[in-house]
């Protein structure tokens, strides 16, 4: 007994609800009873075969309902990689479902197919499985063709905003997924009662509205040229960092599901920051984090671009690739918490991550508790936030969408980035990041999404940019911390691995020598060896160290054209040194601090 090959057959539109021949073998799908060859079939999609018999030339014919009616409505091509699928359509409980398959998938017994659509609902005979992959690839030469995405935010070749349940943007593409990861788009409550109940109360608080514009500005970088990049919100247990979080994850969905967590790998940072393209990532607790790995997980967040892995076949794997902001949170620093591991802090890690005050204000995370206890205030907002989520980040990007002069945030940013004063390019990379989250703030006020005065989302920001700034200071970030380190290893060592040079005889309790120390004028100054300026300023090279030196002019003595001075050493012999005047460093931090 052997079964004819099916015809190719277009399946997609609802049969007609009479037709009087049946070709087979064939696929066939329909949307309610419909009568075929004098036989009512039900709804359904069919498999109309014929099985042949050595003493039967014509076969028999005979017919098999698959499942539900399932269409194949378009192919499909995946913008990130190029690889082709098919878009299906099935019902589950009157809800239309929409799957993006890649046809990879067709691969083998289909199996990935079946589970992918089970999973969602599609009705399946058990027994008739197998027909299923075979119908979806029946399907050649469709006319309509469609993009895809594996990531949500902006898709660039249509000009669409892609989220997993909806599309912002006349854009005929789809997104992508498994469909077994979380779902962290959702929508419980309304607007007005978000902005009634939570956004409201943000006035007076610098760090809430931080953190609800930062939640904001996602949508906002690539329209105005922005890296990512982050903001850490430093403060004591239990002072509010996790309700300013909480409000921030409730622009894009449940605060309870959207926001990650510091304790991940440098891979599981990869994919919680790639699902959340062009929106927010939220990271709690930063003493949950690997502290080896934390400055370097910091420049993955903002530099967008996953670490390149090979197959088996020793070929590349495509990449993760995002543009986001991340709010992170710690009752440390991101450069206190590495130094746990006895890592030295790297000013491009703390300027991708950079330290917000929400610790020490007047109600530690909170200026104005609008006339509440500050308990009171942050339990309320905290249970307003679990009940309206998901509708002010859709709602703002459909109106970006509409905005077709493309200078126009350009100007915009422009016109509040004037406001952020900054005379170093580290910190113009800082007033950036501020400037572009107040901008989200402003656009959001405008558009009627947000119930605050104008400029009120500008200001705030502003104001927590002039902290920053007030606590760091506007000069180099490397050459903070290289004077930093050099005094701290002088005040740590300045007896125990110094001597003083005019000895007659070198000092024998001087153990692992860095160098000696010369009076003048009733001062010390420090001679450091080769060896032990590097030590002193461990993760930057010699030449890094001394430009830093000559930058401060705490080289305070050398011989014409050379950064060393050569010393006659106790017992004999000469050695050359840099002389390094501590009380130059000192006027150097205080003129950062």
């Amino acid at each position: 007994m052997s079964e004819s090959q099916p015809h190719l057959t277009v399946v997609g539109e609802p049969a007609a609800p009479n037709l009087e021949r049946l070709e087979r073998p064939s696929f066939a799908v329909y949307e309610g009873p419909t009568s075929v060859d004098g036989r009512i079939f039900r709804a359904g999609t069919w498999y109309h075969g014929i099985k042949h018999t050595n003493n039967d030339d014509g076969g028999q014919p005979y017919d098999v309902w698959i499942c539900a009616p399932l269409h194949v409505d378009a192919e499909t091509v995946n913008s990130d990689d190029g690889s082709i699928g098919r878009l299906l359509r099935f019902r589950h409980r009157s809800q239309v479902i929409e799957h993006v398959m890649p046809m990879e998938a067709l691969a083998g017994k289909g199996e990935e197919v079946l589970k992918a659509l089970m999973r969602q609902g599609l009705e399946i005979e058990y027994h008739q499985r197998r027909h299923v992959p075979a119908y979806i690839a029946s399907h050649h030469g469709l006319n309509r063709i469609l993009a895809t995405t594996t990531r949500p935010g902006w898709h660039d070749a249509s000009g669409a905003f892609v989220l997993p349940h909806r599309i912002i943007g006349k854009a005929d593409v789809r997104f992508q997924d498994s469909g077994k990861g979380a779902h962290l788009f959702t929508e419980r409550g309304s607007l007005p009662s978000w902005q009634e109940e939570l956004a409201y109360y943000c006035q007076g608080n610098p760090v809430l509205i931080l953190s609800v514009c930062c939640a904001l500005a996602g949508p906002v970088l690539s329209r105005v040229g922005v890296n990512g990049g982050g903001v850490h919100l430093v403060g004591d247990s239990s002072s509010g960092k996790s309700l300013a979080q909480s409000l921030a994850a409730s622009v894009w969905g449940n605060p309870g599901v959207f926001a990650a967590s510091w304790d991940l790998s440098k891979g599981g940072i990869e994919i919680e920051a790639s699902s959340r393209n062009d929106t927010v990532l939220i990271l709690d607790e930063i003493k949950r984090a690997d502290p080896k790995r934390v400055q370097e997980m910091a420049y993955a967040i903002a530099n967008g671009t996953g670490k390149g892995t090979m197959t088996r076949e020793r070929e590349g794997r495509p990449k993760l690739y995002w543009r986001v902001l991340a709010l992170s949170s710690g009752e440390r620093s991101l450069s206190e918490h590495a130094a746990i591991s006895g890592n030295s802090a790297h000013a491009g890690a703390e300027l991708r991550m950079v330290d917000v005050n929400a610790g020490t204000r007047t109600y530690r995370a909170f200026d104005d508790v609008h006339g509440m206890s500050g308990a009171l205030f942050h339990r309320r907002l905290t249970t307003a936030a679990s009940q309206h989520f998901g509708h002010v980040g859709p709602a703002f990007v459909e109106r970006l969408v509409q905005e077709t002069d493309p200078d126009h945030f350009h100007r915009r940013f422009t016109e509040i980035r004037q406001h952020f004063d900054a005379v170093s390019p580290q910190a113009g990379r800082v007033a950036d990041r501020f400037a572009v989250i107040g901008l989200a703030g402003e656009l959001a006020i405008e558009y009627g999404l947000l119930p605050w005065p104008a400029t009120s989302a500008a200001t705030a920001c502003r104001h927590l940019f002039l902290e920053w700034l007030a606590s760091v200071g506007d000069g180099n970030a490397e050459d903070r911390q290289i004077v930093a380190a050099i005094n701290d290893f002088i005040a740590l060592h300045g007896d125990s691995r110094f001597s003083d040079i005019a000895a007659t005889l070198p000092n024998p309790n001087v153990r692992q020598r860095a160098g000696y120390y010369e009076i003048v004028d009733g001062k010390r100054l420090y001679l450091f060896n080769r060896a032990s300026l590097t030590e002193a300023a461990s993760g930057y090279g010699r030449e890094r160290i001394l430009r830093t030196l000559e930058t401060s002019g705490a080289l305070a003595k050398t011989d014409g054209g050379r950064r060393q001075k050569n010393y006659r050493l106790p017992g004999g012999g000469y050695a050359r040194f840099f002389v390094i005047d501590p009380d130059r460093l000192d006027t150097e931090r205080e003129a950062t601090a």
